[in-house]
C-alpha cells in the first residue's frame, strides 16, 4: 500500500537519511527502533508527508504523493493518515469530542456526522464518560487515547505513530500499545510505530533497526 524509494534527507552537512526503501501492506504493523539521532523521527515525517525528501519517491497505492503541491498535499494528509506523537498536542480550550472532530471538520464532514463518529471511538476506547472533559481534566493516559481517536476520526489508511508511549507510565503503557493491535482489528489501518520500547517493537508483524540513516536489520 505504501512504498518508500531510495529516501535521502540532509540538513546543511548532516546527512540523515541514506536512501531507506521500505514497503507497508494493508494493515501491517512495523515498527522502528534504533538510537537517538538515527533518523527515524525524520523518516517517519517523510513517510507521512510532513516533511519532503531531499530525493526519492513516496507512494500511496502507487500515486506519488511526494510529488502532490502543499495544498493538495493537506487534503490527502488529513483523509488517509492519522498521527500519534509522544505528546497529545490535544487544544486545552477544546473537550476531548471536541478535539475528535476537529480533522472530520477540517475535511468538511458533517457535523452531526463527525460528532457521531467522535462518540463511536470515544466509546471504543472506553472514554464516553469523559468527552465532555477537556485536557486538563484527563490523566495521561486518557489525553492519549483521545489522541488516538482523533488520528481515527478520518478512516485513515495509516497510522504512524512516533514515541506513543514514551509519556505514560508503566500500566498506561501496556493498555496503549495492546490498543494498537485492537485497533487493526476494528478498523484495519497500516501502523508505523517509531519507539524506544522494546516490549512495543517487538509486538509488531515487522520490526526494523535504523542505524546511521538507513535499516540494518
Amino acid at each position: 500500500m505504501i512504498i518508500a524509494k531510495n529516501i535521502r534527507k540532509s540538513y546543511g552537512e548532516l546527512q540523515v537519511l541514506k536512501g531507506i526503501d521500505l514497503e507497508i501492506k494493508k494493515g501491517e504493523i512495523i515498527s522502528i527502533v534504533g538510537s537517538s539521532g538515527a533518523g527515524k523521527t525524520t523518516f517517519l515525517q517523510i513517510l507521512g508527508t510532513l516533511s519532503r525528501p531531499d530525493s526519492g519517491q513516496i507512494l500511496f497505492d502507487n500515486k506519488e504523493v511526494s510529488k502532490y503541491k502543499d495544498k493538495q498535499l493537506a487534503s490527502f494528509r488529513n483523509n488517509n493518515i492519522g498521527f500519534v506523537f509522544q505528546f497529545h498536542h490535544l487544544l486545552p480550550e477544546f473537550t476531548a469530542l471536541e478535539n475528535v472532530c476537529i480533522p472530520a471538520f477540517i475535511g468538511k464532514m458533517p457535523r452531526a456526522k463527525a460528532e457521531k463518529k467522535a462518540k463511536e471511538i470515544l466509546d471504543f476506547l472506553k472514554l464516553d464518560h469523559r468527552m465532555d472533559h477537556k485536557p486538563k481534566e484527563l490523566s495521561g493516559g486518557e489525553q492519549q487515547r483521545v489522541a488516538v481517536a482523533r488520528a481515527l476520526i478520518n478512516e485513515p489508511a495509516v497510522i504512524f505513530a512516533d514515541e506513543p508511549s514514551g509519556n505514560l507510565d508503566s500500566e498506561n503503557k501496556k493498555e496503549l500499545h495492546n490498543l494498537f493491535f485492537s485497533l487493526r482489528e476494528i478498523y484495519n489501518p497500516s501502523i508505523v510505530i517509531v519507539t524506544h520500547d522494546e516490549g512495543l517493537a517487538n509486538m509488531a508483524d515487522k520490526k526494523l533497526v535504523m542505524k546511521d540513516g538507513l535499516f540494518v536489520s
